[in-house]
């Protein structure tokens, strides 16, 4: 059985770093004379950009300039070349935003990682990420398919039905959440189904604590993980050795200082910024929201790209909430809806390893049926399913704090 994915993964550092400047200068002359956006680097020019310190100088760009500038030019904000053609499919995150893929075989990178989890050509395996508008399910599928993988599209929920799919098919892995594995073992523990057959995991979205990395190893199945945004597709995944996460051939990461930009030093915890060097959606400096910190050294897996500590929190109130973004801006969306409201917060926990969304509300007067039409606006908003809970006038505290997130990831 083959080690690595291809020999891009065992690059010397200074061969990588010179390859992927030299890719990066053609993304961005690239950019500037085939898309719309192209003109925010009048300034710049590629030959300028000769060091990963030289990057710096480039605008960042965040989620929130991709939901204006898509409002001004839709549908991709005039990040791509105008070749509606190549356009496969169009998803919908919450925002709105709006991703694409193409024809690009792998288009999202998640071959690399699925490979480096153990991943193998004719492995039968069951997608849950959700097909529903947004791009999970196919980012995976795609991966998949380059591996040569059969793939069962099974998305999320029908815990019963997945289970004893699982027992017919005998698909050799699995790919979602942590928490809903956790759901499908349950039910065929519930059922007395044998699902023994899958024997390995690729799970994202959510975090993957010790614990429950044991628990799944006490199953019988070897769970690895990656990190990855709607946006950039896969950015950096875990391989045998499970020290950190290792960036993806196929991008640029950089660990700034949240606001500014700058780069931190080695080790110390600041914002990810991506490039992507696919020439069909090609972001410069996206800007995440996610803290990290690079790892030093070289994993011992012999894959010789940086490494990431993981996804360690976000430089803003946002959080992830079974799998999905959840922002300040929401909280304030539910709120104004009710009058009687003075005071909201969401409060995120973790039970038995499943996320828990708690949205707390003062109220000046608390009406018949409250709750309940509080808990449909926290599904219109936040697409979740949330429990209202009233609590005393002055129980909330007047700190700024909109999301409080208390889970213990150990």
């Amino acid at each position: 059985m083959n080690t690595f994915y291809d020999a891009l993964e065992t690059r010397k550092p200074e061969e990588r770093e010179s390859e992927s400047l030299s890719s990066f200068q053609i993304q961005l002359a690239h950019v500037k004379a085939h898309t719309l956006h192209g003109a925010a680097y009048s300034d710049f020019h590629p030959a300028d950009i000769n060091s990963m310190t030289d990057l710096a100088a480039l605008p960042l760009i965040r989620k929130t300039d991709l939901m204006a500038m898509q409002s001004k030019r839709k549908p991709f904000g005039g990040l791509t070349p105008n070749h509606m053609e190549d356009v496969k499919y169009i998803f919908a995150s919450p925002g709105p935003i709006y991703e694409l893929s193409t024809g690009r075989a792998d288009f999202f990178r998640s071959a690399r990682a699925l490979f480096a989890a153990g991943f193998r050509k004719k492995d039968i395996v069951i997608n849950c990420f959700s097909y529903h508008l947004t791009p999970a399910g196919n980012m995976f599928d795609s991966g998949a398919h380059a591996l040569g993988c059969p793939v069962i599209p099974a998305g999320v929920g029908q815990t019963e039905l997945q289970v004893r799919t699982i027992a017919d098919l005998k698909p050799a892995g699995y790919i979602g959440t942590p928490s809903f594995l956790k759901l499908i073992i349950e039910k065929s523990e519930e059922l007395a189904v044998d699902i023994s057959s899958i024997k390995k995991a690729l799970v994202t979205a959510e975090a993957l604590p010790p614990s429950l990395r044991q628990y799944f190893l006490d199953k019988g199945i070897l769970v690895y993980q990656c990190y990855g945004t709607a946006d950039l597709g896969i950015v950096a995944y875990e391989s045998e050795a499970q020290e950190g996460m290792i960036v993806d051939e196929g991008v640029i990461l950089e660990i700034v200082s949240p606001g500014t930009g700058e780069p931190v030093a080695e080790g110390d915890v600041g914002e990810i910024v991506v490039s992507t060097l696919n020439p069909d959606y090609p972001l410069i400096r996206y800007a995440t929201g996610d803290l990290s910190a690079i790892l030093p050294g070289a994993s011992s897996c012999g894959r010789t790209a940086s490494r990431i500590k993981g996804w360690m929190g976000r430089s803003d109130q946002s959080a992830k909430v079974k799998g999905m973004f959840i922002h300040p801006h929401q909280v304030a969306e539910v709120t104004k809806r009710f009058d009687s409201i003075t005071a909201a917060r969401v409060v995120i926990d973790s039970v038995d390893h499943v996320d828990q969304f708690k949205f707390l509300v003062e109220v000046s007067s608390d009406s018949e049926g409250l709750s309940e039409s509080i808990d449909k606006a926290i599904r219109e908003v936040f697409k979740l399913r949330g429990q209202t809970e009233i609590v005393a006038e002055n129980m909330i505290p007047r700190d700024g704090l909109q999301i409080e997130d208390i889970r213990k990831f150990d």
